[in-house]
């Protein structure tokens, strides 16, 4: 029985982490197949199947059978081919990662349909196990999973065989027992009931949003992603050990916290949190978010219960409720982002969301507590063995816990900086990088690092900054980029604080901030670093220009009151700006005193979007108490702009 569960537990782990990764990548292909539909109006048959494709993956748990004996079959099985399936998930090619992760999301619900009803005790510590793994190899690549990358297929292929083994062996070994659920300790008709699976779905979102990501809570409250990765492991892993486990339960019984008064801690503390997270900056912020997660990793556990054998079971039916919920939910988040494209209703209904989807996560900890906590008896004597077992069990506990906590913080330790201080000239640079993307929806930021290499830029403004959306993988493009290139960046959130605008650097940074630009469109913004060169200070200024010729005059105009225009420092002004030579926004930019290094030095028109035969020239970097000597073009097709960069020599 005990090798039966030790076998089970590592077999859903493997399959929750490989879910896990499939629903970032399943979101991120598919915001690129909607985008297209939406804005290059390429809405074919292709993308209704993928779209129907969708929706019968979520629909899965509908299949599972209620014999005991084909459940074990149906673990077996899916476990194989949701293992098999992540290998091709490493290949950067969205049609392949598609169909892949549309396999895993379809085959991880069979499975935990059959693994609730089989051994419904392994969910919380599977779920546990593979949220801190994950968080492990998203710290290891700096937010980027190093696992989809393509020279993870051998490892991925020999774990594919460990899972299949495993599941082998766990399938034998349930076959010889007369009964799992007696084998388990569970007499009871385990069920979710429509409550645990709404929770359930909420409970996925928080995570594959927010919760699990270091950078998305570094972003929210502003702090340091290298203090909060090692910190939310800690707290992730803290659910998990038996001797943190039982000590909650002592400290509730010590203190006579009832089951509904514990619940409605919980609910009340993932509320606050999450609000405090959103709305305060600093380390308040982050420790509220932090407790959070924890108020939503206790509440796991009371999202199944029993109830008489004498009521059926619907745990497929609720468990579909929860995906279906998870689904529409994500959706939903995804329109707070893209409301000007979508529903304007949906602007500022971020923290709404996250609100109501930690309300119904935290829900069944306050319905479900049960009675107050009951004092436990005082234990019986026992006659004292010469290995204290127990201790040795705690102390291996806390020294993986240490070890792992550890591991993350090295990996979340930023490298070394490779700054400079410009003496006669300064090259600038402006990338739209397309939330990380190429032209047909490869993640490119490897890429894209190399261009900027290449470009020898000093600074860069960049535009289209995604630092946590599951649309974009999870992936921080600002601290991506920074961290790869070894160069400083400040990052000025846009929309529900994932996404802008920012500046690599690679002078010394004296000063930096950022605002947001008028706008009744999508809300953009603009960053500012003050850099120190050889010849005094420079300031560096990064924006993006809405769609519409309103919205850009109104932003221009709002722009050019944040330059520091009187005091006579030098500036240069990088960005996306959505207007050609011939436009009023290049004539405002004009009429202020600033210089388009292309049309002083007789450039040839600097066509940089789109990036596959580019026509238009909208990416400008200009330039005020500076001297022009240099500006091109870069031919790289790392996104779906191109690369425009200036030099000029400093006063």
């Amino acid at each position: 029985m005990k090798d039966h569960r030790i076998l089970r537990a590592l077999e859903a782990t493997a399959v929750v982490l490989f879910t896990l990764q499939a629903v970032r990548v399943l979101f991120s292909v598919l915001f690129g197949i909607i985008y297209e539909a939406v804005f290059e109006g390429l809405f074919g048959i292709s993308t209704m199947i993928a779209g129907i494709a969708l929706l019968l993956a979520f629909l899965t748990p509908l299949l599972t059978p209620r014999e005991p004996r084909r459940l074990r079959w149906i673990l077996l099985g899916t476990a194989c081919i949701i293992a098999l399936a992540r290998i091709p998930m490493t290949l950067n090619d969205p049609t392949i990662r598609l169909w892949s992760s549309l396999v895993i999301v379809a085959g991880s619900g069979l499975y935990l349909a059959s693994l609730l009803r089989e051994s419904p005790a392994l969910l919380v510590p599977a779920m546990l196990a593979a949220l801190a793994a994950d968080q492990l190899f998203r710290a290891a690549g700096q937010t980027f999973d190093v696992t989809l990358r393509s020279h993870w297929w051998p490892l991925l292929a020999v774990l594919w065989l460990a899972v299949t083994v495993i599941a082998a062996k766990t399938c034998s070994l349930a076959f010889l027992l007369e009964d799992v659920r007696i084998s388990m300790g569970r007499v009871g008709n385990p069920t979710l009931g429509w409550l645990g699976g709404l929770a359930l779905g909420a409970f996925l979102f928080l995570q594959t949003s927010l919760l699990s990501f270091s950078n998305a809570l570094a972003r929210w409250s502003r702090s340091s992603y290298s203090v909060l990765t090692p910190a939310l492991l800690l707290v992730t892993l803290q659910p998990l050990l038996p001797v943190v486990r039982d000590g909650l339960e002592r400290l509730r019984a010590r203190l006579g916290i009832g089951g509904k008064a514990w619940g409605g801690a919980l609910l009340a503390l993932s509320l606050a949190g999450l609000a405090g997270g959103y709305l305060l900056t600093g380390w308040i912020a982050a420790g509220g978010l932090l407790l959070t997660q924890l108020a939503v990793l206790l509440s796991l556990r009371y999202f199944v219960e029993d109830r008489p054998l004498t009521r059926p079971e619907r745990i497929h039916i609720w468990l579909t409720v929860g995906l279906l919920f998870f689904l529409v939910i994500n959706f939903a988040y995804a329109f707070t982002f893209t409301y000007a494209y979508t529903l304007e209703f949906f602007r500022g209904m971020g923290l709404p969301i996250v609100l109501i989807a930690a309300l119904l996560t935290t829900l069944p900890a306050l319905l479900r507590a049960g009675a107050p906590v009951i004092p436990p008896p005082p234990p019986l004597p026992r006659p004292t063995p010469l290995i204290p077992w127990d201790k040795v069990w705690r102390v291996a506990q806390i020294g993986g816990l240490i070890g792992l906590v550890t591991l993350a913080a090295v990996f979340a330790r930023p490298p070394a900086e490779h700054l400079r201080v410009p003496t006669d000239t300064i090259r600038v640079g402006t990338y739209n990088i397309h939330y990380g993307y190429d032209t047909f929806w490869h993640l490119n930021l490897e890429e894209m690092a190399r261009t900027i290499e290449k470009s020898e830029a000093d600074v860069v403004a960049l535009q289209e900054v995604d630092t946590c959306r599951i649309t974009s993988y999870g992936v921080d493009n600002a601290l991506w980029l920074a961290r790869r290139l070894g160069m400083q960046v400040v990052y000025q959130p846009t929309v529900e604080h994932l996404t802008g605008v920012a500046l690599l650097t690679r002078v010394p940074i004296e000063g930096s901030g950022g605002w947001l630009l008028t706008s009744h469109e999508e809300q953009t913004g603009m960053a500012w670093a003050q850099v120190n060169t050889a010849n005094g200070p420079l300031n560096a200024y990064g924006l993006w220009l809405g769609l519409s010729e309103e919205e850009r005059a109104r932003q221009i105009e709002d722009a050019l009151t944040k330059l520091d225009l009187s005091s006579g420092t030098p500036l240069v002004l990088g960005g996306d700006f959505n207007s050609t030579p011939d436009s009023p926004t290049h004539q405002r930019l004009e009429s202020a005193g600033l210089l388009d290094p292309f049309a002083l030095l007789n450039r040839e028109p600097a066509y940089s979007s789109p990036a596959i035969n580019p026509t238009e020239h909208i990416d400008f970097v200009w330039v005020r108490g500076l001297e022009p000597v240099e500006a091109r073009v870069l031919p790289s097709l790392a996104s779906d702009h191109r690369m425009v960069v200036i030099e000029a020599r400093l006063p």
